[in-house]
């Protein structure tokens, strides 16, 4: 297993299993201790290119618990890019202001430019459709704090998979956990083939679906995504699938009993605000576990734990 100290974290694709449950279980060890002051005299530059609500708020949050300081930007207005200052320019001048920068960008791959420039630890926040590994870090934790494990599931994935960067980073990483994953769909907005040809040759199962109804029973885990009209290049094409499917307490009436739904949010109106209050409900306990999987991720980079 590699050592954390200095590493940057831009895909799920540079974890190994053994690395995963490394994290995840530093994170369950700060959920039950704290370890508040671990990073003081620290400062995290958060530099968000693009808006953010929960990854934002919650970077800061789990940064400023451990006793860390907090600079960056929320709008790219804000900052010398609206002067046309490079990205590699900007993360140069950053690196020389803190001692880790968390990034969100529109732009794919452009966390790895960002790494690749800095010579600071760079956590990938979001890059454009491609990769959210702290979104799937926390997903993995959410998942194994509410069934036990990780090994052996059947989790299904509802919306735009073909553009859902959280949908991609997460299946990858279940790919190492003999996981079943459900893809449902509209044939547009299916999971990308090049993905699925990489899900097959890590030999993950995987099945595909249209209609949810087809296999709600089935399923442990129902992860549910918003239609992105961020990621339409044609507004039309969007139009078409904002409505496209909606999870309400009647069509989870024939769910298993076990099963929870997940979404990493926000929502619009794919989830009916009437299963908020049901026993399938996780997914604000699932955002709220992004405070100790970014502590952990935090404090790991910067070689504290």
């Amino acid at each position: 297993m590699k050592g954390f100290a200095g590493r940057d974290i831009i895909s799920i694709r540079d974890f190994s299993r053994e690395e995963m449950l490394k994290v995840l279980d530093t994170a369950e060890s700060f959920e039950k201790r704290g370890f508040g002051g671990l990073l003081e005299g620290k400062v995290i530059a958060t530099l968000f290119f693009e808006p953010s609500t929960r990854t934002r708020l919650s970077f800061e949050s789990a940064a400023q618990r451990l006793g860390a300081r907090v600079i960056g930007f929320a709008d790219a207005g804000a900052s010398s890019t609206a002067k046309g200052e490079t990205l590699w320019d900007t993360i140069k001048t950053v690196e020389r202001y803190c001692d880790a920068i968390v990034i969100r960008h529109p732009a794919e791959g452009a966390a790895r430019l960002a790494a690749e420039a800095a010579g600071v630890p760079v956590i990938n926040a979001g890059d454009g459709a491609n990769q959210h590994p702290t979104q799937t870090m926390l997903d993995l934790y959410t998942i194994r704090k509410t069934k036990g494990t990780l090994e052996g599931l059947k989790i299904g994935f509802l919306g735009d998979l073909k553009y859902g960067r959280t949908v991609h980073s997460l299946a990858l990483a279940l790919a190492h956990f003999k996981s079943t994953l459900y893809f449902i769909a509209p044939e547009a907005l299916k999971m990308p083939e090049w993905l699925m040809e990489e899900l097959s040759a890590a030999g993950l199962r995987s099945r595909e679906y249209v209609n949810p109804a087809d296999c709600m029973k089935e399923l442990d885990i129902l992860y549910v995504t918003r239609m992105q009209k961020e990621r339409f290049a044609d507004p039309v094409e969007y139009n078409k699938y904002k409505n496209f499917y909606r999870i309400d307490r009647a069509s989870l009436k024939n769910a298993g009993k076990g099963l929870k739904v997940m979404h990493p949010l926000p929502r619009v109106d794919e989830i009916a605000k009437d299963v908020d209050e049901t026993e399938h409900s996780l997914y604000f306990d699932q955002l709220a576990n992004g405070i100790p999987v970014r502590q952990a991720l935090l404090a790991l980079v910067l070689g504290k734990v």
